[in-house]
C-alpha cells in the first residue's frame, strides 16, 4: 500500500510519511490517564526519551499538562516549568531527537519552538486560546489539529452527534481552511480518539478513519490504551496493550500515517506486519 506523499518541515529536516511514523508519548506530569507515561526528574525523563528513540520513535510528544477526562487546567506558568526543562534536557542529551509539544497554549508553544521543539500538538484545535493558529503559522511548525468538544473538564458530557464521523470530519476540514488561510503547509489531522466522545462514537470514527484521507493531509491515530479499549475489554489502562496493538493495526488499515503511542517497540512490530502483509504480491 503506497502512502500519499506527505511530509513534515521540521526544522529544517524532512520527515517523511511514505511509511507509518511513530509519535512517542512523554508526559512530564504527575497525573496523565496512564502512570506508565509519566517522568518528572531529569534523569527519567532522559532514560525515557532514549529509549523511546531506540525503539524506533520518529517523535518525541512531550506534554505538561494531563488531558484526560476531567483534567484541572493548571497555569501557564507551571506548565512551562514542567517542560521547558525536560525539552531542554533531552535537546541537550539527543541534539536529532525531533520533539513536538502538547499544548493547548500559544506561549508555552512558541517557547517551546524557541528551545527546540518542532511540532506543535494542539488538542484543542485554537479553541482554547486563539493567539494559537497565528503563532504556529508565525513560526512555521507543523501543526497537529485535534478535534476536542468542549474542554478537558467537561467534555464527556458533551459527546452527542449526529454522525460522529462526518461532523468530526467537517470541523476538521473547516479548521484545515483557516490554517491554510494564514499559510501554514504542514498540518496533520487527528480525530480525537476519546475527547468529547464515547466509546461507541471511538469505534465509529476508527471504522471510518479512511474518510480522513479526503482532507490531503497526514493522519494522526491517538488510540493507545485508551478507554475505548479498557473499558471493552474490562482491564485497566495498565492492561491495554494488546487491545493497543489490535487498535494500531484497523488504524493503518484505515490509512493513518502516525501513531501517537506510549510504547514504541509494539508499535513498531504492528507497523512491521502491516507493511509485511500490504507489500506481499
Amino acid at each position: 500500500m503506497a502512502f500519499p506523499h506527505f511530509s513534515l518541515n521540521c526544522r529544517g529536516r524532512l520527515l517523511t510519511l511514505d511509511e507509518p511514523r511513530i509519535m512517542g508519548i512523554l508526559n512530564v506530569t504527575p497525573d496523565s490517564f496512564y502512570a506508565g507515561s509519566r517522568a518528572t526528574a531529569p534523569a527519567e525523563i532522559i532514560h525515557r526519551a532514549g529509549l523511546m528513540l531506540a525503539e524506533g520513535a520518529d517523535i518525541l510528544d512531550i506534554g505538561g499538562m494531563s488531558s484526560r477526562p476531567g483534567a484541572a487546567v493548571i497555569g501557564e506558568q507551571e506548565e512551562l516549568d514542567r517542560v521547558l526543562p525536560a525539552l531542554e534536557a533531552i535537546v541537550h542529551a539527543y541534539p536529532e531527537a525531533i520533539i513536538s509539544i502538547d499544548t493547548v497554549r500559544a506561549a508555552v508553544a512558541e517557547a517551546a519552538i524557541t528551545a527546540g521543539a518542532a511540532i506543535i500538538n494542539d488538542i484543542s484545535a485554537g479553541s482554547l486560546d486563539p493567539a494559537m493558529y497565528e503563532t504556529a503559522a508565525r513560526l512555521g511548525a507543523p501543526y497537529i489539529l485535534m478535534h476536542m468538544k468542549g474542554r478537558p473538564e467537561t467534555m464527556q458530557k458533551e459527546a452527542t452527534y449526529k454522525d460522529v464521523a462526518a461532523e468530526v470530519f467537517d470541523f476538521l476540514a473547516a479548521e484545515l481552511a483557516k490554517l491554510r488561510a494564514l499559510g501554514l503547509k504542514d498540518v496533520v489531522a487527528d480525530p480525537g480518539f476519546g475527547f468529547g466522545k464515547t466509546i461507541d462514537h471511538n469505534f465509529q470514527l476508527l471504522k471510518k478513519l479512511h474518510i480522513f484521507q479526503a482532507l490531503d493531509v497526514p493522519v494522526l491515530a491517538a488510540l493507545s490504551r485508551k478507554s475505548m479499549i479498557y473499558r471493552t475489554l474490562g482491564v485497566g489502562p495498565e492492561d491495554a496493550l494488546n487491545g493497543t496493538s489490535a487498535l494500531h493495526m484497523a488504524a493503518l488499515q484505515q490509512g493513518a500515517q502516525l501513531l501517537r503511542v506510549h510504547d514504541v517497540a509494539p508499535a513498531r512490530q504492528v507497523i512491521a506486519l502491516w507493511k509485511r502483509m500490504t507489500t506481499i504480491a
